[in-house]
């Protein structure tokens, strides 16, 4: 087990096998070594992680989700990186989606849920740019879904 799985263990995560595409994308492409992970849905152990922030669901329910979208997005760069993640050099970018109500204005502090764990879990590796935006609606219902670049060697 490497530094950042090792890491991950102490926070108390395992990551999962990597999480097949919904339809007719592939969660990840490699252009020299940049990896260019698809959007993760909040989709953790007990299934999906559904809602509406500002409706039926509040900023620390919705930022949960958003780390369990971190989980998936490191588990597709394990899976690019041959099964070796401490050949992540950067967490380049990170896009996040957020489904919520039109006033909602929460979203950074909801995407902080996963900013906030790859920090803890990377360190100065996870340190990243990042979008949060609203969204009126997410596939399946989810509360979030974020996208990301990474750089590997």
């Amino acid at each position: 087990m490497g530094q950042f799985e090792s890491k991950l263990a102490e926070m108390g995560v395992t990551l999962p096998e990597a999480p097949a595409p919904a339809a007719n994308y592939v969660p990840y492409v490699q252009v020299g070594d940049i990896v260019y992970v698809s959007g993760q849905i909040s989709k953790g152990d007990d299934g999906l992680i559904v809602g509406k922030l500002g409706d039926d669901m509040d900023t620390a329910a919705g930022a949960e989700a958003a780390k369990v979208c971190a989980i998936n997005l490191l588990a597709q760069v394990k899976a690019a990186c041959g099964g070796d993640l401490d050949r992540l050099v950067r967490v380049v970018k990170l896009g996040g989606f957020v489904n919520s109500t039109p006033d909602f204005t929460e979203q950074p502090q909801v995407i902080n849920g996963a900013s906030d764990f790859i920090g803890e879990a990377l360190g100065e590796t996870g340190k990243h740019a990042r979008a949060a935006v609203s969204s009126p609606s997410l596939p399946f219902g989810v509360a979030v879904e974020i996208e990301g670049v990474f750089q590997i060697k």
